[in-house]
């Protein structure tokens, strides 16, 4: 059998980000508001700061406002409740944006539920969630929907067409991937079954699995027999390991090499299911925009 083919997703995002900036472009010609995306980080983390700063720069890239606000450490948690206020307020301001992990001292599900549903454009905040865990089959996903999962369900309908009637398991019940993207996958007619720590026989269960989205943060944890023969397999992991040389290298929750060879598409770790975070989180800010303004919802 021949080798899976590879689910670009580095390429995939590209296109995306070059659609979303030609629909900025598209409704700031025609008189609407130009987006705006407001991020905020507390502390100092570095890793945080870069993920930070490149949305920022990509949303200006984009044709889009960049609002950055950087807090102390130390921040406390009704002065972050008032900055959110403020941006809920603001008009220029149509996504929020707020990095977690949040300090401990800060309730984190209290910051969320803060954020305006409408500028929620993680899709994290309850009424957002709520109304993906409704959504109908095939009905327009015209409100934020949680970055990561969006951008595998793009990947997927990219690379198989019509999902209706495969069955997809996903591994792992996370609310940032797991659980979002099984409701996708509902909405996109798919049987889907969700597996966790719990599961029983688990590798019985991937095999008999026509999609299978691995997100639990395990090194290469589902391998290549669990796969089966075919079937498309996103792999939302990313785990650093040590190489030899004494440096590192990032791999998936999925023994990628093994599972190639079995699989009949599958995303590779890096750039498969990592750079969709970003554009969808570009995508999400464009259609809060064109939500706050009264324009009807556009797919791109």
């Amino acid at each position: 059998m021949a080798e899976a083919k590879l689910i670009d997703g580095k390429a995939f995002a590209g296109g995306l980000r070059q659609r979303v900036g030609a629909g900025v472009a598209d409704l700031v010609s025609k008189g609407g508001p130009k987006p705006g995306l407001a991020t905020v980080l507390v502390g100092a983390d570095p890793a945080s700061q870069v993920y930070v700063r490149s949305k920022g720069k990509l949303a200006v890239e984009l044709g889009m406002a960049s609002f950055d606000h950087q807090l102390p450490e130390d921040t406390s948690e009704a002065d972050l409740l008032a900055l959110i206020a403020r941006l809920n307020a603001d008009p220029a301001v149509n996504g929020i944006l707020v990095q977690l992990p949040l300090p401990r001292h800060i309730d984190t599900a209290k910051i969320l539920i803060a954020i305006d549903p409408a500028k929620d454009v993680d899709g994290f905040h309850p009424v957002n969630v709520g109304r993906l865990g409704s959504i109908a089959p095939g009905a327009p996903l015209d409100f934020p929907v949680p970055c990561t999962p969006l951008g595998v369900s793009m990947l997927l309908q990219d690379a198989l067409g019509a999902l209706s009637g495969l069955n997809a398991v996903v591994v792992g019940r996370s609310n940032l991937v797991g659980r979002p993207v099984a409701q996708l996958l509902l909405r996109a007619d798919c049987t889907v079954t969700i597996t966790h720590s719990r599961t029983r026989d688990l590798p019985a269960v991937c095999r008999a699995a026509d999609i299978l989205v691995v997100a639990i943060g395990r090194t290469e944890f589902v391998k290549g027999d669990w796969v089966k023969p075919g079937a498309a397999v996103i792999d939302v992991g990313i785990n650093r390991i040590p190489t030899p040389e004494g440096k590192s290298r990032l791999v998936g929750d999925v023994a990628f090499a093994e599972a190639q060879k079995v699989a009949g598409h599958i995303t590779p770790v890096p750039g498969g299911v990592g750079p969709m975070t970003v554009a969808c989180l570009m995508y999400n800010t464009l259609q809060a925009t064109r939500n706050a303004a009264g324009l009807p919802f556009v797919a791109l």
